[in-house]
């Protein structure tokens, strides 16, 4: 089966997919220098239409989350910018009417709808990086193991940081890849990127 994602940054997301057997390609704006399948660079926006969609068998969608990501208060407090865009309907809306089944993966206070949340914990990864997963297909969410994971590691903001509250993000970038679950990205992509765990999850599910 043929797989979109959307917004695919670094290709996590993407290989939880591949893992579970689907034939992935990649759209984003970024160089995709190390995203792992087929990879087309452009704007997302301008590949919305109902017949380039309908090629494929399901599309996964990723749309850019920092306006609803309780991160953004550490960047804004590291003085650096958070982007207000918030594309989640018009790519619902797109994905509606191509008829293709599809998955909107988000962090948790954005506006999807009936989501089903995922865990790192649930995998014995070392973040917990709670997602959620709106689809037109019925899914189930993990269950959380917060306390058999232990401390988990922090993959946000920057290497070392202090976080409010105590304790700090990843130390080095071999600790951030082995708690994500992904070897080949660099430092910013890793905080941006989807485990793999995760949708593998979904993936066998669909």
């Amino acid at each position: 089966m043929k797989l979109l994602d959307l917004f695919c940054g670094v290709g996590g997301a993407s290989a939880g997919y591949a893992a579970a057997g689907f034939d992935v390609t990649g759209i984003d704006l970024k160089h995709g220098k190390r995203y792992p399948y087929k990879y087309m660079r452009g704007n997302v926006s301008d590949y919305l239409d109902n017949e380039f969609l309908r090629q494929f068998d399901v599309i996964h969608a990723s749309p850019p989350c920092q306006t609803h990501s309780i991160t953004k208060h550490l960047r804004n407090a590291q003085g650096k910018s958070t982007s207000k865009i918030d594309m989640i309907p018009e790519i619902r809306q797109a994905l509606i009417a191509s008829g293709v089944k599809y998955v909107i993966e988000n962090v948790p206070g954005s506006l999807l709808i009936d989501p089903v949340q995922v865990c790192g914990s649930s995998f014995g990864l070392k973040v917990r990086r709670h997602r959620l997963f709106e689809s037109n297909v019925k899914l189930q969410g993990s269950v959380c193991n917060h306390k058999s994971q232990g401390r988990p590691v922090g993959v946000y903001g920057s290497l070392n940081d202090e976080i409010p509250g105590g304790g700090h993000t990843a130390k080095t970038i071999d600790e951030a890849r082995k708690a994500m679950g992904i070897d080949w990205a660099i430092w910013t992509e890793l905080v941006e990127a989807i485990p793999p765990s995760f949708t593998k999850f979904i993936a066998d599910q669909l």
